[in-house]
């Protein structure tokens, strides 16, 4: 594995090289960086145009500048990055940790949610194959794969910001905002479900009663600006978890399986308890992480004392669910938070940026800004990535639950979820992480739309200016972290591969 690993990081260091020299050429001679110069009326333009000149060493040839360019970025190998200047005389290197780190959590964001929900779609969609469900999720998916990015933005600052904003105003549902969701959400579930018209009517209607009710007593409460969880929710939600990706994964059957993950989401919310005081008021962000790892590792342990002979399981179904009951802590620390933030910013999502100015928040309100400024371009890219998981995800199910060894699973006695969860899907995971890793590299280029409509100040506003100025320094200071991304994403699939199919290695 180490010198598969080792041949594709020297492929990957190949492209990247030969791709930034192309990258640097084009963007040199793709115009004029002198044009405001020569078009200036001031008395020392000649000056300006020499310092320029020198500045950007325009008398050498490209060649050797893309040379001088490579220099500085090898330099990084020793701890001192040079990536030059721009026209303005900015530090590259300065706004390229700024920038980068906007748009790569919003790409981050946008990727994880994309694969979570596209492949869960996909996965029932093959299931539930020529259904009303799966009309319904290939009609939306040909939909928001078909939206134009800048036009769908639009449509969410409308709806997304400007309408949410007015409502959380006045802080409670009306009678047809309520009726109107309980019953999309009774028309989804009964469609989920499946089975026959009786029965999808039987399981719409339960649904619609049931969340029609939930909506009307939320009112009743104002939780919309006043909301609570509380440490009892997190414990049942938790509980709810472990049993879930115990039944998805292995099977109620398991009990061995189920007491470890059930052991865990109880220790996980006795843990929130003994840690209350650095939750609620942790210095950074590496303390969070810190103790989500920390979790992670406890819960597998966890798994490995109860395990027995389903150990493997035991420990990856318990790093599952210590994984989520960390998310509900989290979950249930801003939900606290929520009404406090209301009085710091009353319109909560804003339309432009990707930070309030001069917001006097705490960690967590400033955590909940964040998120809120994140929502819409987020959503904006996990709408076209879910339609593209979702339509590759069902065509490679398909395909691989008609294979002979998923005929032979059935034809042993496994059940339905054996077959689908050990046999079909690890198969079919193959040809989607190359989607993955393709995806990743075109989110990053479809959000310097997105940022632009946003107006998030990320990777596309600097790539646009230095393109606009035809200043290759802040141009390939885009493309070193975009492409070494990309390469890192398609080295991570390469590797995804012989993992899933061994025979990948030789």
């Amino acid at each position: 594995m180490l010198k598969f690993i080792l041949r594709r990081l020297g492929i990957s260091a190949l492209v990247l090289l030969a791709a930034s020299f192309l990258m640097f050429i084009l963007t040199v001679n793709s115009g004029d960086p002198l044009k405001d110069l020569r078009e200036s009326n001031a008395d020392n333009k000649q000056q300006l145009i020499d310092a320029r000149e020198a500045q950007m060493g325009l008398n050498d040839s490209d060649v050797v500048r893309y040379w001088d360019w490579l220099t500085g970025v090898g330099q990084c190998f020793t701890g001192s990055c040079d990536l030059g200047t721009t026209v303005t005389g900015a530090d590259v290197l300065e706004l390229t940790a700024q920038a980068a780190s906007s748009t790569l959590r919003l790409v981050t964001a946008a990727t994880l949610l994309a694969i979570v929900v596209g492949i869960a779609v996909g996965i029932i969609s093959a299931i539930r194959q020529y259904s009303g469900f799966d009309y319904s999720v290939t009609f939306l998916a040909f939909l928001f794969f078909s939206l134009p990015v800048f036009w769908a933005a639009v449509l969410l600052k409308e709806y997304g910001a400007i309408r949410f904003n007015d409502w959380i105003a006045a802080g409670d549902m009306s009678p047809p905002m309520i009726l109107g969701l309980a019953v999309v959400v009774g028309v989804v579930v009964g469609a989920v479900m499946g089975g026959s018209w009786r029965r999808i009517l039987g399981t719409g209607a339960v649904t619609f009663a049931f969340v029609a009710l939930v909506l009307w007593v939320l009112n009743v409460l104002d939780w919309y600006r006043n909301p609570f969880f509380g440490i009892g929710m997190v414990l049942l939600t938790s509980l709810g978890a472990a049993v879930l990706v115990t039944a998805i994964v292995a099977g109620l059957g398991n009990r061995r399986v189920l007491y470890a993950a059930l052991t865990t989401a109880v220790v996980g919310t006795l843990s929130y308890l003994a840690f209350a005081g650095i939750l609620l008021e942790p210095s950074s962000w590496w303390v969070l992480i810190g103790l989500f790892v920390l979790a992670v590792v406890v819960s597998v342990g966890i798994g490995a004392a109860w395990g027995g002979y389903a150990r493997k399981q035991a420990m990856l179904i318990s790093g599952v669910t210590g994984a989520i009951t960390s998310l509900v802590i989290v979950f249930d620390i801003l939900v606290a938070n929520w009404s406090s933030f209301l009085q710091l910013k009353s319109r909560p999502i804003s339309t432009i940026g990707s930070e309030t100015p001069n917001f006097t928040g705490d960690f967590w309100e400033t955590a909940l800004d964040t998120g809120m400024q994140l929502v819409l371009p987020t959503v904006v890219l996990t709408l076209v990535s879910v339609a593209s998981y979702s339509r590759y995800t069902r065509s490679s199910m398909l395909e691989v639950m008609n294979q002979d060894y998923v005929r032979t699973a059935r034809s042993k006695g496994l059940s339905e979820r054996a077959v689908v969860t050990k046999h079909a899907f690890r198969n079919a995971l193959i040809p989607i992480t190359t989607i993955v890793a393709f995806d990743f590299a075109g989110l990053i280029g479809g959000a310097v739309i997105t940022e632009s409509v946003f107006g998030w100040k990320g990777m596309g506003a600097m790539f646009r200016a230095g393109l606009d100025r035809v200043d290759p320094d802040p141009v390939m200071a885009f493309f070193l972290v975009t492409g070494t991304a990309a390469i890192l994403m398609n080295m991570l699939a390469d590797i995804a591969y012989a993992y899933l199919d061994p025979r990948i290695r030789r």
